[in-house]
């Protein structure tokens, strides 16, 4: 049956043997087939000038499904705004405490760090979510500067290991791996801790001494163990991603409807990722499509770093990756990158 506003009986959130489709019920709005008019807003706001918001109960319902990325029937999910809310809401589908989601990929249910979910969902993507599995206790030596390891967060407090740097110190130890959420250094907890105060803390370690890390695996299915060859579950090995939209969620404020990025912005935002690693350690796409809306416009790079003070303060970003991201994002624009 198909799923839409006019459904007179609530469904339930799994759908046992459903397709794993990531199907949009209620998208009963003028211009939202392919987004072509623009972006929909699902807050405040008017719809058309000098018309006031419809009602709560009136306006686009965006249905998501959903698994966990272990294995589990079909959950359908809506009504959220941020990754909080939307844990909270994979809480509910599935009977699990929200704090067991660790992270979430789109249209895969493996540990696939370029599909990890950022501040954007497409409107046709499908959302797999990852929860806690084996805790474990590594010890390691710091025999360089450098661990090798690319730190990311989920945007609700825990912080985890995006990418490891072939011929590194951590690359030489087997049981740590990408997708492992570091839940504490030498018994300092790191929970509610971002992406940028862990690498700091980890580069700050001493050299030359042992140091402890307490990490969670995500929970992984049997085919997620061993290297699978190709085998097809529900929702995996297809393109699903293909809409003309994404639903961006923010930490202040309602979630919107948007266009996709546009050519521009999709090569400054990776540039400016690419920029935040070797930085800062830690690659977040959404920071980086943040720092590219703020400079996009911006006559100067004065102007670009004290729009970033005023957004981003909290990041205390150095002046010489301040200019290099102004340069990145006016790369963009003449189309040199």
């Amino acid at each position: 049956m198909p799923l839409g506003l006019g459904r007179r009986k609530k469904a339930s959130p799994l759908v046992e043997n459903e397709e794993a489709e990531p199907i949009r019920a209620g998208l009963n709005v003028p211009g939202m087939d392919g987004l072509d008019g623009g972006g929909v807003g699902l807050g405040e706001g008017t719809t058309q000038e000098g018309l006031p918001p419809p009602p709560t109960s009136l306006r686009p319902r965006l249905i998501f499904h959903t698994q966990l990325a272990h294995g589990s029937p079909t959950g359908r999910i809506e009504g959220f705004s941020n990754v909080r809310e939307l844990y909270t809401k994979i809480g509910e589908a599935f009977g699990i405490a929200p704090p067991e989601v660790m992270f979430c990929t789109l249209n895969t249910h493996k540990v696939d760090m370029d599909k990890l979910l950022g501040g954007q969902i497409g409107l046709e993507d499908f959302i797999f979510a990852h929860i806690k599995g084996q805790r474990k206790e590594v010890e390691v030596f710091k025999g360089e500067d450098a661990l090798g390891l690319t730190i990311t967060d989920n945007g609700a407090g825990y912080a985890f290991i995006k990418r490891i740097r072939e011929d590194s110190v951590v690359h030489q130890i087997q049981v740590i791996n990408v997708g492992d959420m570091i839940e504490s250094i030498n018994g300092h907890s790191l929970i509610g801790c971002r992406h940028y105060e862990v690498a700091k803390m980890l580069k700050e370690l001493p050299k030359g001494k042992d140091f402890v890390l307490k990490m969670v695996e995500p929970l992984k299915a049997f085919d997620m163990i061993s290297q699978r060859s190709g085998g097809a579950r529900a929702g995996s090995g297809t393109q699903l991603g293909t809409g003309k939209g994404t639903l961006r969620l923010r930490s202040k404020g309602p979630a919107t409807v948007e266009e996709l990025p546009s050519a521009f912005e999709e090569k400054a935002t990776e540039k400016v990722d690419d920029l935040l690693e070797s930085y800062m350690g830690i690659r977040d796409s959404e920071l980086a499509a943040t720092m590219v809306e703020l400079g996009k416009d911006k006559k100067n790079p004065d102007e670009f770093a004290e729009a970033l003070d005023e957004t981003l303060g909290d990041f205390a970003f150095p002046d010489e990756f301040v200019f290099d991201v102004w340069g990145a994002i006016g790369d963009a624009k003449v189309g040199r990158l």
